[in-house]
């Protein structure tokens, strides 16, 4: 997992080459162009889509994880509190997982292994062995506008 603020983007260049590549992309003027309809800057191996939604309480959500992808997400407005956990130490949830879209669901009875809360300026990428509990709530319901890249790795 990397946690890092918009205008240090470029150090982490290097780790992979198509992480490289969406690193170039976190600036205002191409995150501004970003809509609720999937932006493709690479086909399905890069690409990009403008999340709204309400902040919600824990009992409503549910750690997530991919193995072909890894996220950015990208505060647009609004605070968001992201969960993390390592994979390993979750329950994979079969029934709600759906591996043809590279989703794969778990349930936890654990505390998360660390709480980030993201706001404008920030970024989070969560690698494979990250699950992520995302919407979830600071100090209350908050109306979030975020931007999640996927970036092929597989």
């Amino acid at each position: 997992m990397i946690v890092a603020k918009l205008k240090d983007a470029a150090d982490y260049r290097g780790i992979h080459p198509m992480l490289d590549r969406a690193l170039e992309y976190l600036n205002d003027e191409f995150l501004a162009t970003v809509g609720t309809e999937t932006t493709h800057m690479d086909g399905k191996n890069l690409y990009a889509t403008l999340n709204i939604f309400e902040t919600q309480p824990d009992e409503k959500g549910f750690f997530e994880a991919h193995r072909d992808y890894l996220d950015i997400h990208v505060p647009l407005c609004g605070e968001e509190r992201m969960d993390i956990a390592e994979t390993a130490v979750l329950t994979p949830d079969d029934a709600a997982s759906k591996p043809e879209n590279d989703f794969y669901a778990f349930t936890d009875s654990n505390p998360p292994h660390q709480s980030i809360v993201l706001r404008h300026g920030d970024f989070l990428v969560a690698f494979p062995q990250d699950a992520h509990r995302v919407k979830g709530q600071v100090s209350g319901p908050s109306d979030v506008r975020k931007v999640v890249f996927k970036i092929r790795i597989q």
